[in-house]
């Protein structure tokens, strides 16, 4: 009987507030409340209520034969308690019927992984805990940021206790070989890949209201259809997607919530397949075969590459500068510091200084609150110009006798796309 593995991410960044360049050292704070809050409500109401009310039906009702798993970032826990205490129950109350597993991944959905440092390490400790305090679960399965993943990665997943890491079933990784089974890290082999079925999962997260699309509109019969067509020789079809499908990013009015009613029952009445979480999956499956991953790979765009938050002059300035400040902040080991400079680190930062065009520019304009890549720059390198002269100062005052080590702050380069300087400014 093969499984099936329902993963869902929930994220939700702290925004910035516009922070014009003469905002710098007016102590002036970072973090758009008002609209954070805002979006909280408006996405809590339109989909984290009534899906995590929806399921806790079905698991009800499939008297613990239908399982999920999700992973929730840090910041979007912290949202959840600050904004939005009901859905923070709700997820509780999941958590309380034995059915839902919560995955572990960086605290502030950062991009640490790709440089190595123990920063990575520390973020998804932090992480850990935190499901801990809230769920009683202490993680066994590492979702890293947008599925970011490589064997170097992997094997210092592996080497953190964890026993399996999803990722993106990428063609150009798995080539002619099958999403629908597991593998192992060549590094640390112990280490179990759960790979995404993204044709599957892409069918309901993004195609399902598409008209234009061939299969529209997409119906559970025919879903648990194309389900039963894999290989004799699948093991386990991961559905991993991002959570807003239900409800926001997939509207109400379309049936997406009739659709998830009905296809646990439907799937289950074939016999062919049980509902199975991560942890389930890595345990009670044999790994094929082992999977090389040399170069970063994750879910997102057409590449399925990271050149959806680095790449480009912007987004890379902007991460090395960031990321620079390391040092720093370790050293001043102050809790409030150190967590502004983890919402600073959220990858979404840069995804919003992406210029990509075409169908995944599309996709970059409808997650992106900025009129442009531009202007998510020059906000975002001011705020942190602003929060290097605030750790700079905060050091030279616990050692007022010893010159600091940190590097007098440096102004923001403009974007390399604009000729004039004036543009920076705003």
């Amino acid at each position: 009987m093969k499984s099936i593995c329902f993963y869902f991410q929930v994220h939700q960044p702290f925004r910035l507030k516009r922070f014009r360049f003469f905002d710098i050292g007016k102590d002036i704070s970072y973090f758009d409340d008002s609209a954070n809050r805002s979006i909280m409500n408006k996405v809590a109401e339109k989909c984290y209520l009534p899906t995590n009310s929806l399921l806790l039906k079905l698991i009800k009702k499939y008297k613990g034969e239908f399982k999920v798993a999700f992973s929730i970032s840090g910041v979007a826990l912290e949202q959840f308690e600050q904004y939005a205490p009901k859905v923070l129950e709700s997820f509780k109350e999941l958590a309380r019927t034995g059915c839902v597993e919560f995955l572990a991944e960086t605290y502030y959905h950062s991009l640490s992984s790709v440089i190595g440092t123990e920063d990575f390490e520390n973020q998804v400790s932090k992480h850990r805990a935190k499901i801990q305090e809230l769920f009683g679960q202490e993680p066994t399965v590492f979702r890293n940021t947008e599925l970011v993943y490589s064997d170097l990665i992997g094997a210092r997943v592996g080497k953190m206790g964890f026993k399996a890491i999803l990722a993106e079933g990428s063609d150009k990784v798995l080539e002619k070989r099958s999403p629908n089974v597991t593998y192992v890290n060549p590094y640390f082999p112990s280490l179990r890949i759960l790979f995404r079925n993204y044709r599957l999962s892409d069918d309901i997260a993004f195609r399902f209201s598409n008209k234009g699309w061939a299969e529209w509109p997409l119906t559970v019969e025919k879903y648990v259809k194309w389900l039963g067509e894999t290989s004799i020789t699948d093991q386990v079809v991961n559905l991993f997607m991002d959570y807003e499908t239900f409800g926001e990013h997939q509207w109400a009015s379309t049936g997406i919530f009739d659709f998830m009613e009905m296809l646990p029952g439907t799937i289950l009445k074939t016999k062919e397949f049980k509902f199975a979480t991560p942890s389930e999956v890595a345990e009670s499956l044999t790994p094929v075969d082992v999977v090389n991953v040399q170069s970063n790979i994750s879910w997102a765009d057409e590449e399925r590459d990271l050149s959806a938050w680095l790449g480009n002059g912007m987004q890379d300035n902007a991460f090395e500068k960031v990321s620079s400040l390391s040092a720093a902040v370790n050293k001043l080991n102050d809790l409030h510091t150190s967590s502004v400079w983890g919402k600073l680190q959220t990858s979404d930062h840069f995804y919003y200084m992406c210029v990509k065009y075409l169908s995944d520019g599309d996709v970059h304009k409808y997650f992106n609150h900025y009129s442009s890549p531009y202007e998510a720059y020059i906000t975002y390198m001011n705020v942190l110009s602003d929060f290097e002269i605030h750790v700079n100062r905060a050091l030279q005052e616990r050692q007022p006798d010893v010159h600091s080590e940190v590097a007098a702050p440096s102004m923001p380069k403009a974007p390399e796309q604009s000729s004039d300087p004036m543009y920076y400014f705003g």
